[in-house]
């Protein structure tokens, strides 16, 4: 059931890497000694390698291997896993185990496609998008409706900024294997465009899509969670909540709907429950994006001890930093996020350098406001406008790319600019950030 295409030239962007190489069906094959192959293992359902079922299935991969240690399919499908279970529990330890496996599996069986889409994968969760684009469009050579691959090529287009192409991976994808990677792709094309409602129709119909899939609960939290990020970016908390308790229901150990529900409960100015959830959240997963958030509730808190707590939060970003790049993770853009605000004054010189290099690597709304923020804490406000204006430019309501373009406004000299753009940040979503609770 394929969605509608949306109308004109639409910019297709990549979920954020809390969405994106989630939600493919994954293949196991197999392959035995010269004669026969042995019997193939079951096939991974979509939503097997999220949540609660991650483990479970990386268990019984590891099992079956050690039974078939040339089933080239598995290898495949454990690499893939690895990638999943390093992206969501903040493990990037985990991305030289999914590059064994997948370096098994197509030593196995040179160019099966399962194999190169966990490549692509693995590649687009390191953010080189450039060989996530390769090994995708070698896997689809292969099998040209390999969903993992259409979804990852979908990913590296966008992160190269390069729309057009982008869009026609969609439409292409979409003709192919329409399903919730495709479905969530869209909406936040539409999302990026201002098109809030027509998000939500598209991921009401992922919700369904996946409900019927025969996946277990993890499409359903992976797209419930979707539609409550939505909607906390809406500063529509109640929603947000709503949407998580859905995600929570079908898999009570989904991190990135925890996550969310926390930012909704600090959106009311429930501080301690939000508080209570991201110690959890950062407990199992110690990601940048829930570091940070942990550490401003605590600076905003304002108890005793909490400017120490909130410290350790951040120093806690700069030790995920250097161990993502120690394992070959491109983590410019996350250190760009975290550091230009909580680093200490070298890690923040370190980071504009970093805005600036991933800026040389891919031109979205992101990576403009990670530098235009970079540049105006710098004290170069006239030098990141353009940035600032870019990163706002396709409609994309995201209340801290329009606080931040309100301050770089008025530090530039347009007082007026400054007010409608702080104004509207806080109208739109006044707890976007718990260090930020009005337009002044």
């Amino acid at each position: 059931m394929a969605l509608p295409r949306p109308a004109g030239r639409s910019v297709v962007a990549a979920v954020a890497l809390a969405l994106a190489i989630t939600g493919g069906a994954v293949v196991v094959g197999g392959e035995g000694g010269p004669d026969r192959p042995p019997p193939s293992s079951a096939a991974v359902a979509p939503g097997a390698l999220r949540g609660a079922d991650l483990d479970r299935g990386i268990e019984a991969l590891q099992s079956h291997l050690r039974d078939q240690p040339r089933d080239f399919g598995s290898w495949s499908s454990l690499g893939t896993a690895y990638v999943e279970q390093a992206r969501t529990r903040g493990d990037p330890s985990r991305y030289r185990e999914a590059e064994r496996a997948l370096d098994r599996s197509l030593e196995l069986r040179p160019r099966n496609d399962a194999g190169l889409a966990g490549r692509a994968a693995l590649a687009a969760a390191r953010h080189d998008f450039a060989g996530a684009l390769r090994h995708a469009e070698a896997a689809l050579e292969v099998n040209p409706y390999s969903e993992g691959a259409l979804a990852t090529r979908i990913d590296a287009l966008v992160e190269l900024g390069r729309y057009g192409a982008a869009a026609r991976a969609a439409d292409e994808a979409d003709a192919r294997r329409p399903g919730v990677p495709v479905f969530t792709r869209y909406a936040y094309v539409r999302e990026l465009q201002g098109d809030v409602a027509g998000a939500r129709r598209a991921l009401s119909q992922a919700v369904g899509f996946g409900s019927g899939s025969g996946s277990g609960g993890g499409d359903v939290a992976y797209v419930a969670t979707a539609l409550g990020q939505l909607a906390w970016r809406q500063g529509e908390y109640g929603e947000a909540l709503k949407q998580c308790g859905r995600a929570l229901r079908a898999d009570a150990s989904y991190l990135p709907a925890l996550e969310c529900r926390a930012r909704a409960w600090a959106g009311q100015g429930r501080t301690g429950q939000a508080i209570r959830t991201l110690r959890d959240v950062v407990a199992r997963a110690p990601l940048p994006g829930p570091l940070v958030a942990l550490g401003e509730l605590y600076e905003a808190r304002g108890e005793r001890g909490d400017g120490a707590k909130a410290r350790e939060q951040y120093a806690l970003v700069s030790a995920w930093v250097s161990l993502a790049r120690a394992n070959g993770v491109n983590a410019d853009l996350d250190a760009a996020i975290a550091l230009t605000d909580h680093g200490t004054p070298e890690e923040r010189k370190a980071a504009l350098r970093a805005a600036r290099a991933e800026w040389g690597r891919r031109h979205t709304v992101h990576t403009a406001d990670a530098l235009a923020w970079a540049l105006h804490m710098a004290g170069r406000s006239k030098e990141a406008l353009p940035y600032a204006r870019r990163a706002t430019a396709t409609g994309f309501r995201e209340a801290s790319f329009m606080h931040h373009r309100g301050v770089i406004e008025g530090a530039a000299g347009d007082a007026g600019a400054a007010r409608r753009w702080k104004s509207a940040a806080v109208d739109l979503n006044p707890g976007f950030s718990p260090l930020v609770r009005d337009a002044s």
